[in-house]
């Protein structure tokens, strides 16, 4: 890194305040600086690179392109530090650890075992955010996500948990005896589907299954998906972690399993954890290896 050509870090401070707060009048009370201060230390970081950042041609400005990707740089680049000095510090150490899932996940696997980490650890405060909305960890954010797919998200980094394909699951009750040979024998019987997802019409229609279901689709809230599976309300799409002991206990049949090696994964944001985090995960690691 060529240290000479980077600009002071006064004039970077000051054009991520005011990409942050969007006005220079609340970058500067972030900063405990005047407005003036920052409007000068913007015009100096421009006049230091040779680009223009902000776009002065309205009353209000706003972020050029090339501002925009600075400023995407350094809530990274900022974000890191502060990262990386929470954690060296335990600065957040009291911050509660805030674990963001699957609804179906969090019933399943993780809340069944949670009670053995709170008696490791009873100082830890846990914020458990089960929801099908994907949400990047981030330093002052959700800590880790505990997350399904093949393991590749850029910028992330993700450690195989539990391997566990996709499974299409029925009661015996809705579906007898019935073995089906492919997707489309399933479409006369209704669906459940887990609100905000398209899961089971995205199988459907990467197998080139292009008929209509005849009963339609039922739209649950995540956690209620398997309970209405189970009660024989539809077919449901889920992973085999989740329905293990259903299928044991002969409450739901497998219909299909899939062949990828997906899974969930322990997702971070890289960098230095914080000790909570590190503790979380330590014990993610030992419970995945004791089952």
């Amino acid at each position: 890194m060529n240290w000479a050509t980077l600009p002071p870090l006064s004039a970077l401070r000051a054009f991520a305040a005011y990409a942050e707060t969007g006005s220079v009048t609340r970058a500067g009370q972030l900063l405990n600086v005047s407005h003036a201060a920052i409007s000068q230390q913007m015009r100096s970081l421009e006049t230091h690179l040779g680009v223009a950042l902000l776009d002065r041609s309205a009353r209000a400005l706003s972020l050029t392109p090339e501002g925009l990707q600075l400023a995407d740089a350094l809530t990274e680049g900022f974000g890191r530090i502060s990262q990386v000095i929470e954690a060296l510090t335990g600065a957040d150490a009291d911050r509660p650890l805030q674990v963001a899932t699957t609804p179906s996940f969090a019933a399943h696997w993780l809340m069944p075992r949670l009670a053995s980490f709170r008696v490791a650890h009873p100082g830890i405060d846990i914020m458990i955010n089960p929801s099908p909305k994907r949400t990047n960890p981030a330093p002052g954010g959700i800590d880790v996500a505990l997350r399904f797919g093949m393991g590749h998200w850029p910028g992330l980094d993700a450690e195989l948990l539990v391997q566990s394909p996709v499974v299409v699951v029925a009661a015996p009750s809705l579906i007898g005896d019935l073995t089906p040979k492919s997707p489309e024998d399933l479409l006369d019987f209704p669906w459940l589907q887990e609100l905000g997802t398209s899961e089971s019409t995205l199988w459907l229609a990467g197998r080139s299954v292009t008929g209509l279901r005849t009963k339609g689709v039922i739209h649950v809230p995540g956690n209620l998906v398997l309970d209405g599976a189970r009660n024989g309300q539809g077919i449901a799409i889920s992973t085999r972690v989740s329905v293990e002991e259903d299928l044991r206990a002969g409450r739901l049949r497998l219909l299909f399993e899939e062949t990828e090696e997906n899974g969930y994964h322990i997702v971070t944001a890289p960098g230095v954890m914080r000790p909570p985090l590190r503790d979380f995960v330590t014990w993610l690691r030992r419970e995945a290896r004791t089952g």
